[in-house]
């Protein structure tokens, strides 16, 4: 009994660990101070500058290279401004991260799409359906493209 109130002493004792759930992510890093080059580049992505949110993007890429949210949008960044293999890196390196992350599986299964492999897309979509436990909007909205694509080439 005292060996319990001990040890509920100390662990009463440690400063709390604060978490922050990543933006399209099941994981819950560390929360981390704020990084101006990451929330410029998500305006800029907002804006539709991708020129300008690769570049502030990679900035925060470079300072803080294990954040997989950082790697997503810089992929999503490059795979709107039409740099597909810039794009498939960063989506690469957010799934070695983040193996989960709904957010990567979506896009990098959107860029798979525009390279006409529907294989690789559909390898993401199952993912995503193993991922979310009910349907989630990444899962939805790559489910959407896949149609699309399908309609569009068997007209073809």
């Amino acid at each position: 009994m005292r060996s319990l109130l001990l040890v509920t002493a100390l662990l009463l004792a440690l400063p709390p660990v604060h978490t922050a759930i990543a933006a399209d992510s099941d994981s819950q890093p560390v929360e981390s101070p704020r990084d101006a080059d990451y929330e410029n580049g998500r305006k800029a992505i907002e804006a539709k500058n991708w020129k300008l949110a690769i570049e502030q993007l990679g900035r925060a890429a470079a300072r803080n290279p294990d954040n997989p949210d950082i790697h997503n949008y810089l992929g999503y960044a490059n795979r709107k401004f039409g740099n597909l293999d810039a794009a498939f890196r960063s989506y690469r390196v957010a799934l070695r991260l983040d193996p989960k992350h709904k957010g990567a599986h979506e896009y990098v299964g959107e860029a798979y799409l525009m390279v006409n492999n529907l294989a690789k897309a559909e390898e993401h979509l199952a993912a995503l359906d193993g991922i979310c436990f009910l349907p989630c909007e990444e899962y939805t909205d790559l489910k959407k493209e896949i149609q699309e694509y399908k309609q569009q080439h068997a007209k073809k």
